[in-house]
């Protein structure tokens, strides 16, 4: 399996997770709110994921913490891509 994927699949677990357990919340207001806009599931999640990538990047390769603020400001920033 390539590295690509194998990040994907564990980025795709980690919104499953965050949706299951709605933690935080504001994961599953996005995705219901994406989900009206009229994305579909895979669309909405890989958005989603896109924001997950963001935290990620910066706890791996800057070796900071995770920040939640700018996760929930780029999950509110939505259908926008999150670069912040």
């Amino acid at each position: 399996m390539e590295t690509n994927e194998l990040l994907r699949e564990q980025i795709f677990e980690i919104i499953k997770n965050q949706l299951k357990n709605n933690d935080p919340p504001e994961t599953k207001i996005t995705y219901d709110r994406l989900i009206k806009l009229g994305y579909n599931d895979l669309q909405t999640r890989q958005m989603i994921g896109q924001c997950v990538a963001v935290e990620l990047f910066e706890v791996i390769n800057n070796n900071k913490p995770y920040n939640n603020t700018r996760f929930i400001k780029n999950l509110k920033k939505l259908p926008e891509e999150p670069f912040d």
